[in-house]
């Protein structure tokens, strides 16, 4: 079979190995693909890898060899599933691969903002330690989460583990989704308003949809407490970005934490780049080499699945 990685660079900058997909086929990668180069590149394939690359039904009618998709992450909504399904392409993604490591970058972002640890270090680097022993403390203070509310918006994988960590803080969680499940001890289900005019934290766990697209706009972050942090870590485009970055400014809102962005990377001239207590990572949070490591094996045996007339993780 012969196997096409389109855009490898960013799972596998050059520290892991693709050997778990090399034992199931003649293997070519490539770190990235410009969109011009797709078909070219792709053409020859029975088994395309991709990470964000777009698969639209144009690109998808000229490529009459493929009978595979994979997807480097758990979200496929470069692909045109519909177009996908005519063609008699399966295509199957990794839901699971990160959910330890995005929760664990949630957190990061969260006691980064409660712990000011960015500007006190540098601060401390700057010999702000040695000027003001007393008084750094109160020019930077420390937000303790113990006894604090959790809000949680969306409740799959990542959410539940997010929720964990909350509790092991000593936190109170509320959570809102649309499906209902068991919550575990100290989680309470809530509606989406009080969620977020009780929360002192949300964290936003939900997939981008037609309805969830912009869901945190202007009018719901007005309903927020002006102490309230924001943490996203799911999709950039779940939030409205410049009503986010007027509440920050404007004092409506603490702080926010961010690992997506609506564009990415973002325009020089985006206002959350210079918004005020506005920490953003470049969408890192599923990259650990734990997690990198899990995904590569993850896709292959995707594929060793589909070549066996079994597919799993399919995507429709």
């Amino acid at each position: 079979m012969d196997i096409v990685v389109l855009d490898g660079g960013t799972t596998n900058p050059g520290d892991l190995s693709w050997a778990p997909l090399e034992a199931l086929g003649r293997v070519t990668v490539y770190d990235s693909t410009p969109a011009d180069c797709v078909v070219k590149r792709a053409r020859d394939a029975e088994a395309l890898i991709v990470n964000r690359i777009v698969l639209n039904r144009a690109v998808l009618d000229a490529l009459p060899k493929l009978r595979y998709i994979g997807t480097l992450a758990t979200g496929y909504n470069t692909i045109d599933v519909r177009a996908e399904r005519e063609e008699g392409v399966t295509a199957s993604n990794v839901p699971l691969y990160c959910v330890k490591t995005v929760a664990q970058l949630t957190f990061a972002l969260l006691l980064a903002l409660c712990c000011r640890v960015e500007h006190l270090s540098a601060v401390t680097r700057s010999g702000g330690w040695n000027d003001a022993v007393e008084a750094t403390h109160t020019t930077a203070p420390i937000l303790e989460l113990s006894g604090k509310t959790l809000g949680i918006l969306g409740f799959g994988n990542i959410g539940r583990a997010v929720a964990q960590l909350g509790l092991a803080l000593g936190m109170r969680v509320l959570v809102h989704s649309r499906t209902q499940r068991a919550l575990p001890t100290g989680c309470t289900w809530c509606s989406f308003e009080t969620l977020f005019e009780t929360a002192d934290v949300v964290s936003l766990h939900c997939p981008l949809t037609d309805e969830t697209r912009g869901i945190v706009g202007a009018s719901v972050l007005a309903r927020m407490k002006p102490t309230a942090l924001l943490i996203n870590t799911a999709r950039g485009a779940l939030v409205d970005e410049n009503a986010l970055a007027d509440a920050l400014n404007s004092g409506r809102l603490a702080g926010a934490g961010l690992d997506v962005m609506a564009e990415e990377p973002p325009r020089a001239d985006h206002p959350l780049l210079t918004a005020k207590n506005c920490l953003i990572t470049p969408h890192i949070a599923w990259a650990s080499r734990e997690a990198r490591l899990r995904l590569i094996d993850a896709v292959a045996g995707n594929l060793r699945a589909f070549l066996a007339g079994q597919p799993v993780n399919v995507v429709s």
